[in-house]
C-alpha cells in the first residue's frame, strides 16, 4: 500500500511541476501576444497612412490627364 501512496505522491509532484511550467509559458505567451498587438497596431497605422497617400495620388491623376494636351504626346501615345 505504501508504494501506491509513493506513486500517487510522485504523480502529484509531476502535476505540480507541469502546472508551474504551463503558468510560466502562459505568462510568456501573454507578453508576446501583447507585443504583437502593439506591433500590429503600428502596421495598421502605417497601412492607413499609405492608403491615404495612394488615395491622394489617385485623385491627382485625372487632373494631370486633363492638363496634358494630346498634341504634345508622341504619335504612338496619341493613337491609343
Amino acid at each position: 500500500m505504501i508504494p501506491d501512496f509513493q506513486e500517487l505522491s510522485d504523480k502529484i509532484d509531476q502535476l505540480a511541476e507541469l502546472t508551474h511550467a504551463l503558468r510560466r509559458e502562459n505568462a510568456q505567451l501573454r507578453q508576446a501576444n501583447s507585443a504583437l498587438v502593439v506591433e500590429n497596431m503600428g502596421y495598421q497605422r502605417k497601412l492607413g497612412e499609405a492608403s491615404a497617400r495612394v488615395a491622394d495620388l489617385l485623385e491627382q491623376i485625372p487632373a494631370l490627364e486633363e492638363e496634358i494636351d494630346p498634341e504634345q504626346l508622341p504619335a504612338s501615345e496619341a493613337a491609343q
